[in-house]
């Protein structure tokens, strides 16, 4: 698959972000923290590479597995060492309950290229009081085609928990988020309805129920590029994973992997700035370029990930555009991830799926 030259030194020079390199010489490296693997090298790629390019502005690029825990421990203890983050979103949300993150105006990140302001080009719903989106992504299930035997493939989470049809380990992520709604649809439970049925004490118990038929067959993962290394290996048969590491092994290294698209849950990532962040200034000068339509857009040259600005839509690589959640074809029977229903619940799910793996 051949995809477009970037366009992101382009943007660089045409837009207004005040990119001095008095400014970078006066700051110092900007600490990025994101998830690793192909999904940070995007953000090198389309956002790091070009602005430092610009500005001399130097960065020290850190992976992590997402949470709060080391950005509470750094605040909590006055010596905060992080200065942006990508966070999830229901993390981004409790993070700045919990005053954690920096309050961001909205007002401040660059229009569209027609002059639309920022707060109407980007989709509904990813601005919060503490985060800009930037990408939307997808939860996923996927095989190695060469390890299905017969015609019939997996297509459903009910597929994914049925190992007596098709044999094999299975990879799931080493949280609750995400799980428990994929038990529940593998039990049947419509859509409209999972988020509703978690809300209950008898919908967990059906969702931890459920989880008990393929516990023993379970290889958990807890980073990113985990779940194609394991379907590589044969680890697994078939793993939960983000789409976009799925599309980095399947179309630029040619692994023989399959992504279920029907039962995905979608979800956005968002930037956050850490408050007390040694380099704020710098930070938010980087992030008006890194979220500007043109930059959003340029990730996807990297990994299929969609941008969140309307705008980035005329900049997307067509040959892209089938391999990103929300193309039609793949977001006909998605699940959107409720950000808010996680912020109020991840503790006490959390605690009980602790409890549950160590039975």
């Amino acid at each position: 698959m051949q995809f477009k030259k970037s366009i992101t030194a382009i943007s660089v020079a045409t837009m207004g972000l005040g990119l001095m390199s008095s400014m970078a010489s006066a700051a110092d490296k900007i600490t990025f923290v994101s998830w690793g693997g192909a999904y940070t090298a995007s953000q090198v790629k389309a956002c790091i590479e070009p602005y430092t390019a610009a500005t001399g502005q130097e960065f020290n690029i850190v992976d992590y597995n997402g949470g709060l825990a080391e950005v509470k421990t750094q605040v909590e203890a006055g010596n905060v060492q992080w200065d942006i983050i990508d966070q999830s979103s229901a993390d981004a949300i409790r993070g700045c309950d919990e005053g954690l993150f920096l309050e961001l105006d909205h007002s401040i990140w660059e229009p569209a290229p027609d002059g639309t302001v920022a707060t109407e080009d980007f989709v509904e719903g990813v601005l919060g009081d503490c985060y800009v989106g930037n990408i939307s992504w997808a939860n996923v299930p996927a095989f190695d085609a060469s390890k299905i035997e017969g015609s019939e493939k997996p297509t459903t989470m009910a597929d994914f928990w049925n190992v007596e049809k098709f044999p094999g380990r299975r990879g799931l992520r080493k949280v609750p988020r995400v799980n428990l709604e994929w038990a529940l649809m593998a039990d049947g439970v419509a859509n409209d309805d999972i988020y509703s049925m978690l809300a209950t004490k008898a919908g967990q118990d059906r969702a931890f129920a459920k989880l008990d038929e393929i516990k023993e067959h379970v290889v958990w993962w807890e980073a990113g590029a985990q779940p194609p290394q394991m379907l590589a290996d044969g680890e697994v048969v078939m793993t939960t994973a983000y789409n976009g590491r799925l599309f980095n092994a399947m179309y630029k290294e040619g692994k023989p992997f399959e992504i279920m698209w029907g039962p995905q849950v979608f979800d956005i990532d968002t930037y956050v700035v850490v408050k007390g962040s040694p380099n704020t200034a710098a930070a938010i000068e980087f992030l008006k370029f890194c979220t500007s339509a043109e930059a959003l857009a340029d990730t996807t040259n990297y990994i299929s990930y969609g941008p969140l600005r309307k705008s980035s839509s005329q900049f997307v690589n067509p040959d892209i555009l089938p391999h990103l959640p929300t193309a039609p074809e793949n977001f006909k029977t998605a699940l959107t991830y409720d950000i808010n229903f996680w912020a109020d619940n991840v503790d006490d799910l959390t605690e009980r799926f602790n409890s549950w793996l160590a039975q």
